[in-house]
């Protein structure tokens, strides 16, 4: 497992940015570059259940490990979910990763936000993770900064 981590510098506050991340008119416009047609549904809950999947309804689950909006929000993995809404977070496969978290943190830098954001992976996805964050934060800045 290794982590990555990506930066970019927002001329916007905070709150705009954490809406830009999580609105659901907004997350997918900056999340096609990992998948077109990527939702997120959560009950926003610290322990409880988020889901992370493309459109045909298929991804990954989640919890929420600490959220202070508009400040920070951590993800933990926890497993895959088919599009049939099937969860598997005990094969092998998934044991193998579970357990690793996806960071957001807003940080006030010089009148601006620096939007820093980490995620573990195997390295395999490494690639991916690059073209999704490297393009995916442009657009959120571009979303932030319009208006």
């Amino acid at each position: 497992m290794e982590t990555l981590s990506y930066e970019i510098i927002i001329d916007a506050p905070k709150q705009k940015i954490w809406d830009v991340l999580w609105g659901e008119n907004t997350y997918s416009e900056w999340t096609k570059f990992f998948s077109p047609g990527s939702q997120m549904r959560s009950d926003w809950k610290v322990g409880g259940k988020t889901y992370f999947v493309n459109q045909e309804g298929a991804g990954m689950v989640s919890t929420i490990d600490s959220l202070e909006e508009p400040d920070q929000i951590i993800f933990k993995h926890l497993g895959m979910v088919d599009k049939n809404g099937v969860e598997d977070t005990e094969s092998m496969e998934i044991k193998q990763w579970s357990g690793c978290f996806e960071k957001y943190i807003l940080i006030d830098y010089d009148g601006k936000t620096k939007l820093h954001t980490e995620v573990q992976i195997e390295k395999n996805w490494e690639e991916h993770m690059n073209n999704g964050f490297e393009k995916g934060l442009q657009v959120v800045k571009n979303l932030a900064e319009a208006n």
